[in-house]
């Protein structure tokens, strides 16, 4: 009997559901839009849409060509979904975009010796004692969005090693989270009183592969009978391990770019890093081994926005617009433009930034083209604030140096890239990321923005 398998991801700006068969071709998919919204200063999605998300996405696959053999759940890593034993909502889920954990994760990294980003989950429960805000006592669970809906539909309280590692640190050895670091995490809360421990809330963790429940008759009525009861699951993972497995980058000595809502960097290493770089974020595989990722809040949201704007403007003239061809057309008329980008300024601040809105600058004197436009905002999108791999060939033959640019804010030696200094294996540099441009045109067009040229990513998340 044919086999067939339904995957769920809860990305920033869409739900999909994605069914593939053994042979890993995919079937059908569905979906559903959504995004984010900044409401009390808190960038959120609200628990209703995550039940419509799923539902209408699992909907939107039609009719089943068969029994699903198994499914599994992903989503966007990190942020703070905190529940009382009963698993009720304590605070309004607070996503990864949100930059509020500043001193949490100051004192966290000094305290570990282990660099925990403000979007980590545990950056944001700690954040929440040190604000004495007062659901903290009442907190039996902290997960993900995908760990909540996979808890929902299985009731099993579980993640991926490589989700996990997105919420505490993990010990690659042990393929748990780091002991010492749990005890040390317990000793700053100590004289709270909490009846808690950082491991009491936590999600067990699993290996990719581990058995991770299956849907039960709550799942299936949570589900308003899309799917029958019974389904195996895998242990939910992050859009970081989903992106590792899509790029075959799950081997040591291997990479990665996402680029979506955000955009990341990633290369699989053989030995965790030997101290800590604020600049660089340890996550797993969804086999344990250590990642290094370098992260930037804001990459597509920018040029999305301005493609809705164009496509409306179509849609008003013509009635109707192929989207994929709108993109096309947006990069390769892209290549047109000039190597300054005919003096325009364009800057993506949308989340996570000091100034959380879009700015975009043309002087009087200049005449703004379309090719220009277009040229300067995907350049804002990509290269303003991080470039990807470089040498496309290179990577996709597991060959090396392989090359990553830091985020453009930040002044640099390219030796101070740390990978380079204990690996050998990777090189600093600024270069644009444009999704499915043909190498060719890429590499005119990184030519002419003084890059090194760069490997074209298909948007993940």
């Amino acid at each position: 009997m044919k086999q067939y398998y339904l995957g769920i991801e809860f990305g920033s700006t869409r739900v999909k559901a994605v069914l593939i068969d053994g042979e890993h071709r995919i079937v059908k998919s569905g979906d559903y839009t959504w995004k984010s919204s900044l409401e009390n200063g808190v960038w959120t999605y609200h628990m209703e849409d995550v039940q419509d998300g799923l539902r209408t996405a699992i909907r939107n696959l039609g009719e089943l060509p068969g029994a699903v053999s198994a499914m599994g759940i992903s989503g966007m890593m990190h942020g703070y979904l905190a529940f009382d034993k009963d698993w009720n909502l304590l605070a309004p889920f607070r996503t990864w975009q949100n930059t509020m954990t500043g001193e949490a994760a100051e004192q966290l990294t000094a305290e570990f010796g282990f660099n925990i980003p403000q979007r980590w989950s545990i950056a944001h429960l700690y954040q929440a004692v040190l604000n004495g805000e007062a659901h903290v006592k009442n907190i039996a669970h902290i997960t993900t969005l995908a760990g909540y809906v996979h808890y929902l539909l299985t009731g099993e309280n579980v993640l991926g090693v490589g989700e996990a590692s997105g919420m505490f640190p993990i010990d690659s050895e042990t393929l748990d989270y780091d002991a010492a670091m749990l005890e040390k995490f317990d000793a700053l809360l100590a004289k709270y009183g909490f009846a808690w421990t950082a491991r009491s809330v936590l999600p067990k963790v699993l290996m990719a592969g581990q058995a991770a429940g299956k849907l039960t008759q709550a799942g299936r009525t949570f589900l308003e009978g899309l799917l029958p009861a019974g389904i195996p699951f895998c242990p939910p993972e992050g859009d970081a391990g989903t992106g590792m497995v899509a790029t075959n980058s799950v081997a040591q000595r291997t990479g990665n770019v996402s680029a979506g809502t955000s955009i990341f960097a990633m290369i699989v290493l053989e030995k965790p890093l030997s101290k800590v770089y604020p600049e660089i974020d340890m996550v797993t595989t969804p086999d344990g081994s250590p990642v290094a990722m370098v992260h930037c809040n804001n990459c597509t949201t920018d040029l999305d926005s301005w493609i809705g704007l164009l496509k409306e403007t179509v849609e008003l003239m013509s009635g109707s617009v192929d989207v994929p061809k709108l993109y096309d057309t947006f990069y390769n008329k892209a290549l047109e433009g000039a190597p300054d980008c005919g003096g325009l300024l364009s800057y993506n601040y949308y989340s996570g930034e000091q100034l959380p809105r879009k700015i975009f600058v043309c002087d009087s004197r200049i005449e703004l083209l379309y090719h220009r436009f277009i040229e300067i905002v995907s350049f804002a999108v990509y290269r303003e604030h991080t470039g990807c791999f470089a040498d496309t060939d290179c990577l996709l033959s597991r060959q090396h140096p392989v090359y990553i640019a830091r985020e453009r804010c930040h002044k640099v030696d390219a030796f101070d890239m740390i990978l380079a200094i204990e690996y050998g294996a990777v090189k600093v540099s600024y270069a644009p990321a444009l999704r499915n441009i043909e190498p060719e045109k890429l590499g005119k067009l990184s030519r002419r923005a003084l890059g090194d040229g760069v490997s074209p990513c298909s948007e993940i998340s």
